[in-house]
């Protein structure tokens, strides 16, 4: 297995990253390409302008019959419905390709029902005016619709729900996108001017940087800007035209960094992802004075990129301000606009809230940004669970909100993490566009994907290997069944490999879990088990390093202990050329010391204050003594002056893993320990502040943690506050997101059933990235030769007044010379939609 991670990873770095093209990693869109293969060339013989687009409609139908978007795994996505039909369409219009034709209509005919059905009677915005202008311009091209007989309710709504849209939205203003930028789907009796069009062309000629919309305003106004931009187009992108174009290229190379991280696989492209951000980074610094302003899609997409860059820079060390995407909290019209939209900008406002993820003490921006993002995610989710649900439900975008919101970044352990992204339907989005979301290229995601699960499963199997002979060391030292406390072999040896991404042969995944193993061994045997007088035997033991004079429990303790000791002593000395036995028994010493201290206090009686308290419980938790001895066998190591000084003089960020996992244990142990007779941070509060109650002193420590948590990502990530090696501050960073996992709202640590399925999932059940294919095409001869039962015709449609411009009955106010659109958006003529069901 290990071989073919390593061919995989060889050949994505030299076919797809050695020079990248942006244009490359995302996937075209048949529904755009469809529609400049539309346009008629300017002869008198009607043939296509652009025939490579003709031809690639012809040569790019998929196996099952459809044209457009699938999901990662294969499956086509609510998308391919009016991008199938466009095409099938497009194929009418030159009366080419019959057979893609019968095709095309079998597949919606066999699988509208299952991509229409998922939206509980209400879609998307984009398609409720996209579909419905497709099968009108079917209709108009004389293509037979014999839609099932029970979809009838379900299209209804699809075009009631248009009806909706264009009776209460602007032109080219209000929503965004706006219904300008749909041009080409427009109803015809939606009458529109050639100077609404001209009016709104960018400079470079394109109709909201639409192809499928500049197609159709080149076809209604012969304006030779479009064409220019058309004829860029497909110079710039020969495999099919993007959904978008121009497209921000630095926002895709930003996506594909993305991508690589959120499956797993930043280890293995290190130097890729560290030349686009090197990049990104400088151009931030070189743009920091320019300021960003501006409304619609280009908002969206501005924001999405920055806020995307910011999470990864800093992720990453690079010192970037929070003002890199905060900009829109100076601009209250931006603001309003993006609640106004909060549908379309869901997914950046998802982008928004996982950048704070990562707030350092003072950024109160980010703060801000954090509130604002998360009341607008909250809307989304709330409207996705009501009978008013206009939610995108076929991207899954709505359960990645959920998941975000649900459970903190700081609580989520990335190799988990790495597999939900693996097995979600839409982690090939990149971010959201006219036609829903633009979609890395299907062909270079299944390789990421294939590389992902290849490396998903191997370490599956090496944990599987591993949590076996942590068993046997258990086995073998007697610490399997001592008759008192916790076992927990399986929740130590997972906490450690799910939270961080070390080498597959690295030793520090057994080093650590055997200490939690005999942290929790231990502090059961001090808490319930040890008389005091064995107690302080078995300390004075571990100060001496000698285990003469114990016995029983004790014994087996320290012999486990020592042999712990010794092995990571000797893979340090083989590997940095170091002896650490010294320090390795002081770090362990100091933390014995604090178990007995504390077991003197519960065994007497006494009150320590907050300070006396938290003093030795920072040690007593025993973070550092994971964290440490860990970092020396880091390849970077640690420095010779850290690995020779007492506690005292431990690095900051080492005490802030000493102090935050007790305040977090003391936040879901109070219970417990007014039950034992003990004592613990919460409880100190309300002893010295006799006017608070349990809440009052819950959100003290509350408060107290959110603040140090932003001291730690601060010291963790960014040089300049510690001398420890970078990837020895990483592993604090990890070492506290265990605990904050373990504790976040409850204490599963002492669950013997709550972290069973994370476990199940992390080391022994394969990935689920089974595809779920769209159902059979009905044969080819049950299409237009068939005998339709019923037949239904709907006047969808009643006159009304527009804002800005004059529908006088179903006539457009200004019939347009010239060149008529391919869907004949702008002819005359009642609007009476024929649909057959079979």
């Amino acid at each position: 297995m290990e071989q073919l991670i390593r061919a995989l990873v060889k050949k994505i770095k030299e076919e797809m990253l050695s020079d990248i093209d942006p244009y490359s990693f995302v996937s075209p869109s048949a529904y755009d390409t469809c529609w400049l293969a539309m346009i008629p060339a300017q002869y008198s013989n009607p043939v296509p302008m652009f025939k490579d687009c003709l031809n690639w409609v012809l040569n790019n139908q998929t196996e099952e019959g459809y044209w457009g978007e699938c999901d990662a795994h294969g499956n086509p996505t609510i998308e391919s419905l009016p991008a199938t039909l466009a095409c099938v369409c497009a194929l009418k219009k030159w009366n080419v390709g019959i057979e893609n034709r019968e095709r095309g209509l079998a597949f919606i005919r066999a699988n509208a029902e299952k991509l229409l059905g998922g939206n509980n009677k209400q879609f998307p915005r984009w398609f409720a005016i996209v579909f419905p202008g497709m099968i009108e311009l079917a209709r108009k091209l004389g293509v037979e619709l014999d839609f099932p007989n029970h979809l009838e309710g379900l299209l209804m709504d699809v075009f009631f729900e248009r009806q909706e849209i264009l009776e209460t939205e602007k032109l080219a203003g209000g929503s965004y996108p706006p219904l300008l930028s749909y041009l080409e789907a427009l109803p015809s009796f939606y009458a529109i001017n050639q100077e609404d069009i001209i009016m709104h062309l960018s400079g470079d000629g394109s109709l909201f940087q639409s192809p499928s919309a500049t197609a159709c305003a080149f076809m209604a106004t012969g304006k030779e800007e479009c064409l220019a931009y058309l004829q860029s187009l497909v110079r710039t992108c020969v495999n099919g035209v993007p959904p978008t174009y121009p497209m921000d290229e630095e926002l895709i190379k930003l996506g594909l960094a993305n991508q690589l991280q959120r499956l797993g696989l930043a280890e293995h492209f290190t130097l890729q992802i560290q030349d686009i951000l090197t990049q990104v980074y400088r151009n931030y610094k070189n743009k920091e004075s320019s300021e960003k302003s501006g409304t619609g899609t280009s908002v969206a997409t501005q924001l999405h990129k920055d806020s995307l860059a910011f999470r990864l820079l800093r992720m990453h060390g690079y010192d970037i301000s929070p003002g890199s995407f905060c900009w829109f909290l100076n601009n209250q019209e931006i603001q309003d606009h993006i609640e106004k939209n909060h549908e379309f900008f869901s997914s950046v406002m998802l982008n928004v809230y996982r950048a704070s993820d990562l707030m350092f003490p003072g950024e109160y921006e980010l703060e801000e940004a954090r509130s604002f993002s998360r009341k607008l995610l909250e809307k989304v989710v709330a409207k996705g669970t009501g009978e008013d649900d206009h939610f995108t439900k076929s991207s899954n975008l709505q359960r990645m909100i959920e998941h975000e919101l649900s459970l903190p970044w700081i609580a989520r352990l990335d190799h988990l993490e790495h597999r939900a992204w693996i097995e979600e339907n839409d982690m090939n989005t990149l971010w959201a566009g006219k036609t829903s979301f633009q979609r890395l290229s299907s062909h270079k995601n299944e390789k990421f994907v294939q590389l992902g699960v290849a490396d998903y499963e191997f370490r599956q199997s090496i944990y599987k290997n591993e949590m076996a002979a942590l068993k046997s060391w258990c086995l073998k030292w007697g610490l399997t069944d001592m008759g008192f406390g916790r076992e927990k072999t399986m929740y130590c040896y997972f906490a450690v490999s799910a939270s961080v991404s070390l080498p597959y042969d690295s030793d520090i995944r057994m080093i650590v879990a055997k200490s939690a193993i005999l942290i929790t061994v231990a502090d059961d045997f001090f808490d319930m088990e040890g008389s005091l007088h064995k107690l302080n035997i078995l300390t004075d033991a571990v100060r001496r390093w000698d285990a003469k004079g114990l016995s029983g429990h004790s014994k087996t303790i320290f012999d486990a202990l020592d042999n712990l000791v010794k092995e990571t002593a000797l893979k340090h000395l083989q590997q940095q050329g170091t002896d650490i036995t010294s320090y390795l028994q002081q770090i362990w010493y100091e933390t014995f010391a604090s178990w007995l201290v504390e077991a003197k206090w519960s065994k007497s009686g006494y009150l320590p204050s907050m300070d006396e308290y938290l003093g030795t419980g920072m040690t007593s938790i025993a973070a550092h003594t994971l964290v440490l001895p860990a970092s020396c066998l880091l390849k970077s190591g640690l420095p010779n002056s850290k690995i020779s000084h007492a506690a005292a003089e431990y690095e900051t960020v080492t005490k802030l893993v000493m102090l935050i996992p007790r305040l977090l244990n003391d936040i879901q142990s109070y219970q417990k320990e007014i039950e034992d007779g003990k004592m613990n941070y919460v409880l100190l509060y309300m002893k010295e502040n006799p006017d608070a109650d349990i809440d009052d002193s819950i959100a003290f420590v509350k408060e107290l943690l959110g603040k140090k948590r932003k001291e730690l990502l601060q010291h963790a990530l960014m040089d300049g506050f510690s001398d420890l090696p970078i990837p020895s501050k990483r592993l604090h960073l990890s070492c506290v997101k265990v605990f904050q996992m373990f504790f976040n709202s409850s204490n599963r640590y002492d669950s013997n059933t709550e972290m069973l399925q994370d476990i199940q999932k992390a080391i022994y059940i394969p990935l689920d990235v089974g595809t779920s294919k769209p159902l059979m095409p009905l044969p080819s001869d049950s299409g237009s030769n068939k005998e339709f039962q019923t037949m239904a015709s709907y006047h969808f449609i009643r006159p009304f007044k527009y804002h800005s411009k004059r529908i006088i009955g179903y006539q457009a106010s200004v019939p347009i010379a010239g060149r008529t659109c391919a869907n004949n958006v702008f002819f005359n003529s009642k609007f009476n939609l024929r649909l057959s069901f079979a």
